[in-house]
């Protein structure tokens, strides 16, 4: 017999959380703290979304996006989650950029990158400090017509250097392009150049294991395996889910799955006024990413010079089209050495990524699926052998992942890495609107992606689920006469 997942929940909860990505196990754990009943359900083997990771032989475990965060994740993890975890969030060291244009190091911070642009780049100082005070004022109520093109434009004109050292790591961050509105890129380099990079001691699989111990002690019910197939909705209100075909009741539902799987599918469009199903499918996706996971051999090193982040492309220009091209011009690699996991055994590992399209791949027939996936390894592996000599021979394990398979282990339409474009906030926040007792939490609108912005969002929506439940406490079962 298939084993019961399910084996021992209840068949009520005050509210059930769909998938636990970064804002769906902090959205759980802020409501189990808070005294309410909640069911986190995982369609996946493992908790994480997209912060995952994955072992191989030889001791090799990976990191699918353990690669930086800026330093705002301490102050929320250590309020929402644990302080363990907080003191666990460490700088990286040093952040490098190649391309045609530039090669330099930086440890990615405002002073730091004040001193390069007027060193290296002859930018006036009182630009500077325009640009990053412009940036450091944006937040996402502000106006949308603004793109990013047009904020470099205004401080930086003529300068496609300057900008390529301003957006490219944004870019791999967190998906923006040159098009999208000025603030989805401003709040996210702002919170990057506070203070710089981070990232966590320990890898992901501690991290995750440390989140999955909170939310146990603070009473959520944590499922794996559980596939939510439906949210069920009465009168404008929901009911409850059902879930590998058995149906749980509950008063609230916060799904941390795709926004358009949620609206269109989950719940379905039949629920909501023409106006916002309109809105929802005009809601365009973000793109995804490829990869490449190196393992180098035991006994293999390679010289922390070469930097936490390396930002690389063989491009002469930077342009949106050019990062999301099947045929690869730039990379990001990011380096993991000993000290990345220093309760396991040491091991140096890279992982290459880049930014790219859905389609690009899934139109391809298996034949070839395969042999780009050998085009991707090979390509990266005589890029990275200009900056790693023999590396061919120094590795012990090298595989690729492209969009196909985000989407096969996270359900992610399309493999959206990012989530959604900067419309999709809005329709995120207005789905309680629609629904009473309907929201949704993850990586929506550019803003709310990564790390740090898949947390607060999730420490957002778990604040108006609360406020939600205890407007209408669940009714208290009568004593016995």
């Amino acid at each position: 017999m298939p084993k019961d997942f399910l084996k021992g929940a209840s068949d009520e909860y005050d509210v059930v959380v769909i998938g636990s990505g970064l804002a769906g196990m902090t959205a759980a754990n802020i409501l189990g703290r808070a005294g309410h009943r909640v069911l986190l359900a995982e369609q996946h083997y493992k908790l994480g979304g997209m912060a995952t990771w994955f072992k191989r032989p030889g001791g090799h475990i990976f990191d699918v996006s353990l690669h930086g965060f800026p330093f705002g994740m301490i102050k929320s993890c250590r309020r929402y989650w644990t302080e363990e975890i907080a003191e666990s969030i460490v700088p990286l060291k040093n952040i490098r950029f190649d391309n045609p244009m530039f090669s330099l190091t930086t440890s990615y911070n405002r002073d730091d990158f004040t001193r390069l642009l007027i060193e290296r780049f002859g930018i006036e100082a009182a630009t500077i400090k325009a640009f990053f005070d412009t940036a450091r004022g944006m937040n996402f109520y502000d106006d949308q017509k603004l793109t990013t093109g047009q904020l470099f434009e205004r401080f930086f004109p003529g300068r496609p250097d300057v900008v390529r050292l301003l957006m490219e790591p944004i870019v791999y961050a967190n998906g923006s392009t040159l098009e999208d509105p000025a603030i989805t890129y401003g709040i996210v380099f702002s919170n990057f150049m506070s203070k710089g990079v981070y990232t966590f001691e320990g890898g992901t699989d501690r991290l995750v294991q440390l989140m999955h111990d909170d939310l146990k002690a603070s009473g959520v019910d944590v499922r794996i395996n559980c596939d939510v197939e439906k949210i069920h909705i009465e009168n404008d209100r929901v009911t409850g889910v059902t879930i590998n075909g058995r149906k749980i009741g509950c008063r609230a539902v916060v799904s941390n799955a795709n926004l358009k799987y949620t609206i269109l599918k989950l719940a379905g469009k039949e629920h909501f006024d023409r106006k916002f199903v309109d809105d929802a499918e005009a809601v365009r996706l973000n793109n995804s990413s490829t990869q490449v996971y190196i393992g180098l051999k035991p006994d293999e090193r390679v010289d922390e010079n070469m930097g936490d982040l390396f930002f690389t492309s063989t491009a002469k220009e930077f342009r949106t089209d050019l990062l999301l091209s099947k045929d690869v011009t730039s990379r990001t690699y990011s380096f993991y050495y000993p000290r990345t996991r220093p309760q396991g055994r040491p091991r140096c590992l890279i992982v290459s990524s880049t930014n790219a399209n859905f389609a690009d791949w899934a139109k391809l027939s298996d034949e070839d699926y395969e042999a780009s996936k050998q085009e991707l390894i090979e390509g990266t592996l005589d890029h990275l052998n200009n900056y790693i000599p023999g590396i061919r021979e120094r590795l012990d394990h090298v595989e690729a992942a492209t969009p196909k398979t985000f989407q096969h282990y996270t359900q992610h339409v399309a493999g959206a890495s990012f989530g959604t474009k900067f419309e999709g906030l809005g329709v995120s926040r207005a789905l309680p609107e629609q629904v009473s007792g309907l929201y949704h939490a993850g990586s929506v609108g550019i803003i709310m992606s990564g790390w740090l912005g898949a947390i607060n969002y999730g420490v957002i929506v778990a604040n108006d689920v609360d406020a939600l439940l205890m407007k209408a406490p669940a009714p208290q079962p009568h004593a016995a006469e």
